[in-house]
């Protein structure tokens, strides 16, 4: 089938040259106290419009956040711009078109700024400021073409005026205090003695890169599904769902009124229990004028479900408090549904975690003093990710961040960017699972998306990595010394030592090895790198053999008889034949079996258990732990009123009390890795050829599920497929978009070639489906 040529669109270039910019950083020359949470200021300038506007475009970046507004109107719809990069090397701006803010005569620019992550205190232990700097200021050049051909440019220099701003204080942790006594519309324009001259400070205009994925925005509103009031007398307000946001409040309040906003993910004893969040505040606090205003932080950023409001007049009636979630705007791209609701609430679970971390950067939670970007949770849930939305852009801008912290050795850190991590976390080392995010995600956005480039961009970093690891590994392949979190946060594991667990972590770290080896020999081959690609396929089998010599016991099952160590050997291809992958398949079932059908892998083993399950040949047994429902298990979560995935498996106990460990966040995406399987597996579609060039489409039903569907808008239109099981016959409806073809692989063993457009078919069903 070929399609029509789809409408033309224009494409505009940004400012593509570092001599492009004339813009300096501009803000207050007023004493801070570098230490201190420092009150944000606002930065403007007033300027003339001599003809009519034909074209204007503004240019923005900062060092920390900025809103800014023309004319008293607000531009962009974009939050917490310009985003967190390793801004020494790789400072974003945003372009926004600002023709119609714009008119003949006088008119003005202001911007709100704050310390955001560039200077703001992040981290552990209480937190380090001014990271990046201690200065705060606004990039800004406005460009303007003429009807008359004739062109203005209005751009951040020495001749601009900063005044505090009415929020008092604000942080990313701490949350945002706002004076609306202090607030004026005309604020812009409108004269006063607080107002002085900036400081202007030079910029490596080199640094300054347009964005390669969409803006933080309010993708979503909800109103709280419940407002009780608490023994304590304030008001909490459940919101149904585990957010990464804020609140709006639309109220009328006395003069000098003090309205204090507290979050937090769980309720305990009827109260907020902030215990989990550690050293984040997460409090904001509006300060009345008087007057009905509508007011959300501008600044701040937090996760939680419910929240607590004191200083409240009177009942809170519908529509005055609204919860706005704010993430990555990235299009959907994955959707699943089957017959069972506990498993479509666990799809639903996976899906709000990756929107709640997906905030500029794939966090590992947005509610405690952490907020990073951990390689190794990346690293797992990409394959989901990539399914579920179109996180391409943002994801390659993350992986140049990643290169451009990886270390002169090849060492790839923990999360990114770096910030100081304590006595844990410093020095940094190489770890595997986390470092292998460097060979392993480029490979995964390629085969997703189809786009050689992420490949060619990342190829020097994937190689220093994998090369790093072959001199830790030396002669014997076995990478078998220093630190490893290894299967992080299996159940088994005591509390106070997520990395003890039940399989050994240096077989975790060698079968990681020669993953990403193999990985990186075929990124070689498709780049056209011959040698490298002889080089490190030869590499990759040395490590296998050497696993092998080391980890297989004469008995031909692992040394470490546990079923990450199973799942890894099956997975990362560490079988010498299929009988032996069947026997090691086998183990794993027996493993899963004798454990209650719980589950019992931490961050390496369970983004692979299912998978392992289903190509040795035991689908049967990987729906049994998909949905158990006695804790450690996926449904346990959902039947505990999760709304969202987990850090811990037992975050919340059985007994309804939160986990005591230091870790217990309600909000992490890497054990929702799962959702990768749901989609290829139960759903039944995934890329055969880079790209969904050829798409496979080969469902498995079980599990008691009577029908599933899934469909992903890929690169060349909406794949899906939905089946059906009725009286033991599976009939199955298909899409394969236009350029695209399909292969089909039914239960029965029938293999069918389809190309473009919409097919039915139908088979009887075996009892249970071989792979």
């Amino acid at each position: 089938m070929i399609s029509d040529w789809s409408p033309s669109a224009p494409v505009e270039t940004g400012l593509l040259h570092a001599d492009d910019w004339v813009a300096s950083v501009v803000g207050p020359a007023w004493q801070e106290d570098a230490e201190e949470l420092r009150r944000p200021p606002r930065v403007r300038t007033s300027f003339s419009v001599a003809s009519t506007v034909s074209r204007a475009r503004l240019y923005v970046s900062a060092h920390g956040l900025y809103e800014v507004e023309i004319n008293g109107q607000r531009v962009g719809d974009d939050a917490l711009s310009p985003g967190w990069t390793v801004y020494g090397q790789r400072l974003r701006y945003y372009t926004y078109d600002v023709t119609e803010h714009l008119a003949v005569g006088e008119n003005a620019i202001g911007s709100w700024l704050s310390d955001g992550w560039y200077r703001g205190r992040l981290g552990f232990h209480g937190g380090y400021p001014n990271l990046y700097g201690s200065d705060i200021g606004l990039i800004a050049q406005l460009e303007i073409e003429h009807a008359d051909g004739t062109r203005t440019v209005v751009a951040t220099d020495e001749s601009w005026e900063a005044a505090p701003s009415p929020i008092i204080s604000t942080g990313l942790y701490e949350g945002e205090r706002y004076d609306a006594r202090l607030q004026r519309d005309d604020w812009a324009t409108a004269p006063g003695r607080e107002w002085s001259g900036v400081r202007a400070l030079p910029v490596d205009h080199a640094t300054l890169i347009a964005p390669e994925g969409p803006p933080v925005r309010c993708t979503e509103e909800l109103l709280p599904v419940s407002v009780t009031a608490s023994a304590s007398g304030a008001w909490i307000l459940d919101f149904g769902q585990n957010i990464s946001g804020r609140l709006r409040l639309d109220v009328k309040a006395d003069e000098g009124r003090v309205l204090t906003l507290r979050h937090a993910e769980v309720l305990q004893d009827g109260e907020l229990y902030t215990r989990p969040l550690r050293g984040a505040a997460a409090t904001d606090v509006l300060i009345a004028d008087g007057s009905r205003i509508s007011w959300e932080p501008r600044f701040t950023i937090h996760g939680f479900r419910y929240a607590e409001i004191t200083g409240w007049s009177g009942e809170i009636a519908p529509g005055d408090v609204v919860a706005r979630v704010y993430h990555t705007d990235m299009e959907r791209t994955g959707w699943f549904e089957s017959s069972d609701p506990l498993l479509n609430r666990l799809h639903e679970n996976i899906r709000w975690s990756m929107r709640d971390n997906f905030v500029d950067i794939p966090t590992d939670c947005p509610q405690r003093d952490e907020r990073l970007g951990w390689t190794g949770d990346l690293q797992v849930f990409a394959p989901a990710a990539s399914y579920l939305y179109d996180c391409s852009g943002m994801l390659r801008s993350w992986l140049r961040d990643v290169a451009a912290e990886q270390l002169p050795d090849g060492t790839v850190p923990w999360y990114v960017p770096v910030i100081p991590g304590g006595d844990e976390w410093t020095p940094i080392r190489p770890g595997a699972a986390w470092g292998d995010v460097a060979a392993l995600t480029p490979w995964t956005l390629y085969r997703q998306f189809g786009d050689e480039q992420i490949l060619r961009d990342q190829y020097d970093s994937a190689k220093r990595w994998v090369d790093l690891v072959a001199r830790l590994a030396g002669p014997s392949r076995l990478w078998n010394t220093g630190f490893q979190l290894g299967d992080w946060l299996d159940p088994a594991a005591p509390p106070h030592d997520p990395a003890d667990a039940t399989t050994d972590r240096y077989l975790v770290a060698t079968a990681y090895f020669a993953w990403s080896s193999l990985h990186l020999a075929k990124a070689a081959g498709v780049l056209g790198k011959a040698d490298d690609q002889t080089t490190y396929a030869r590499l990759s089998a040395e490590v296998k053999a050497a696993f092998r010599a080391e980890y297989v016991a004469d008995s031909g099952l692992l040394t470490s008889d546990a079923q990450t160590a199973y799942a890894l050997a099956i997975e990362f291809e560490l079988a010498a034949d299929q009988e032996e992958l069947a026997r090691w398949g086998s183990r794993l079932a027996d493993l899963v079996r004798a454990g209650g059908n719980r589950i019992a892998t931490g961050f390496a083993g369970t983004p692979l258990i299912t998978d392992a399950l289903t190509h040795s040949g035991h689908v049967d047994v990987a729906y049994d732990l998909l949905l158990e429902r006695e804790c450690p298990s996926w449904m346990y979560t959902v039947l505990s009123g999760g709304t969202t995935t987990w850090e811990r498996w037992d975050s919340l106990l059985p007994d309804g009390t939160v986990n005591p460990g230091g870790m217990t966040s309600f909000n992490h995406f890497a054990l929702g890795a799962v959702a990768d399987w749901i989609h290829r597996t139960v759903g039944g579609l995934a890329p055969l050829e880079p790209g969904y060039r050829r798409i496979a489409f080969a469902p498995h039903p079980g599990g008691g599920l009577e029908f599933a569907r899934t469909a992903h808008e890929t690169p060349y239109g909406r794949a899906a497929i939905e089946w059906r099981l009725d009286e033991g016959v599976m009939r199955v409806a298909l899409t394969v978009p236009t350029g695209a073809s399909g292969v089909v692989s039914l239960p029965d063993g029938e293999v069918v070639e389809v190309g473009s457009g919409v097919h039915e078919l139908r088979c009887r069903m075996p009892r249970y489906a071989p792979v």
